[in-house]
């Protein structure tokens, strides 16, 4: 059973949680910018994503506060200077970035409040964050206003003019997971660390036709042993294998939890030209 939620008599206050709670993990963009009298300001926002790689862009929202429908200096700094940097958060500043989501006074710098270092920017006038693992200098190209009360967002386009990545999270071209240890954002005061055990490879040919559920035999597929992703997992093969010998005295239970551990193991095929064996 599932409770229903309708946006038109639910409050914003308990609306909000229920979009946090639910699309999540969310990335954080922990966005440093500028104002006109030069007040260096810094700030986390996870309504974030990377939507373009050619042109590259990224978009942020920042959104009417609930509690009294206000908005924030990044919103003004990014209207005025139209430019800005995106600093990613990594486990080593996550404590740092929650104490710049306090709301300051628009003349004290998170900067000095988070105890976080400001490094020049090449392009933009927004400082860096010296500690971040990764920094996008951006030039806003449009902010989309989507409504005037309190949880209204305004969505802030930035397009990408230069990237910054320590070394140390590099492996050729390509960032390590575990080495960037990326910060997530989920609901009220949850957070969630994108490396270790939390992190999993899944890989799937986006080229070739898989086997499909349909694919195959229905015993395997109503499998009372075996769970919907382990299914998955074999179904998403791009070819039958042969059927395996049938092993003496292994029964159908004994049999798909053979399979389920060969699938942990990584032993996909041979799973299901197990299974294939007795269905």
């Amino acid at each position: 059973m599932k409770r229903r939620i309708d946006p038109k008599d639910t409050p914003t206050k308990d609306l909000h949680q229920y979009i946090l709670g639910s699309i999540a993990p969310r990335p954080i963009a922990f966005v440093s910018s500028v104002n006109e009298d030069g007040v260096e300001n810094l700030a986390p926002y996870s309504f974030f994503n990377a939507f373009s790689s050619n042109p590259p862009i990224a978009v942020f929202s920042s959104n009417r506060k609930v509690a009294d429908n206000t908005t924030k200096d990044t919103l003004h700094n990014a209207e005025v200077q139209k430019e800005l940097v995106i600093n990613m958060v990594s486990y080593d500043i996550v404590r740092q970035m929650a104490i710049s989501s306090v709301s300051y006074p628009t003349d004290v710098s998170e900067f000095e409040k988070t105890g976080l270092t400001p490094e020049p920017s090449e392009l933009v006038k927004a400082p860096r964050v010296a500690e971040s693992p990764v920094n996008m200098e951006c030039r806003v190209k449009e902010i989309i206003t989507l409504g005037d009360q309190g949880g209204a967002g305004h969505l802030i386009i930035c397009e990408i003019l230069m990237i910054h990545i320590d070394e140390k999270v590099l492996e050729g071209n390509r960032i390590n997971p575990h080495k960037i240890d990326l910060m997530g954002r989920m609901g009220r005061t949850y957070y969630v660390r994108a490396s270790g055990a939390a992190v999993s490879s899944i890989y799937q040919s986006v080229a070739d036709i898989p086997i499909g559920y349909d694919g195959l035999p229905e015993a395997i597929r109503k499998s009372d042993v075996l769970s919907a992703n382990d299914i998955a997992t074999m179904a998403g093969l791009k070819e039958l294998p042969e059927k395996a010998q049938p092993i003496d005295g292994m029964d159908v239970n004994t049999t798909h939890q053979s399979a389920k551990e060969l699938i942990a193991a990584g032993n996909t095929e041979q799973a299901l030209s197990l299974l294939l064996s007795i269905h």
